[in-house]
């Protein structure tokens, strides 16, 4: 049940670690929580091509019965979501394809929603284990969705830069974003 949550906790955290050492790419918690965010989609996503004979994750087959019935294609729709992953992964990790990837990303966590809720409710399996009850589901996907759209968000558009901008005197937005 905790397992995608770790997949994003763990290298947020060791991230984060790195920018205390000087790592400049990761001194922000923002920047932190991103990579880490795609660390975790590249997890996930991998499991969207994994064949059965490989037991040590769920692989293609548990996500395609995961699917609703009302989703044509389940098998091409964990193909396509898997990519997708891949591709939002990849985009977080550069400054300027983030926003893009951000919003993609909040919108495929809130097309897969549906997914998910139908496993609790169906109590459909992955990898063998009891399905992720919704009181943890749906919390956790907000969760993504959420860090997907601060990812969105570039670290000037947040309000207290131009809080911060007012307070000072002498400077404008821009130069305050700048500092």
């Amino acid at each position: 049940m905790f397992g995608t949550l770790m997949l994003l906790t763990g290298p947020t955290v060791g991230f984060r670690l790195l920018g205390t050492l000087g790592i400049s790419r990761f001194a922000t918690w923002r920047a932190s929580v991103v990579h880490g965010l795609a660390v975790m989609l590249v997890a996930t996503a991998t499991a969207h091509f994994t064949p059965p004979s490989i037991s040590v994750m769920p692989g293609h087959d548990d996500l395609a019965a995961m699917v609703p019935p009302f989703v044509p294609l389940p098998h091409v729709m964990v193909y396509v979501t898997g990519l997708l992953e891949l591709l939002g992964a990849a985009g977080l990790v550069r400054a300027v394809t983030r926003p893009m990837a951000g919003i993609g990303l909040a919108v495929l966590f809130v097309l897969m929603l549906p997914a998910n809720i139908y496993a609790a409710i169906e109590n459909i399996p992955l990898n063998g284990d009891p399905a992720t009850p919704l009181w943890f589901r749906i919390p956790e996907q907000l969760l993504f969705i959420a860090i997907a759209l601060w990812a969105a968000t570039t670290a000037r558009e947040t309000p207290h830069r131009h809080w911060l901008a007012a307070t000072r005197p002498g400077t404008d937005d821009t130069a305050a974003a700048r500092q």
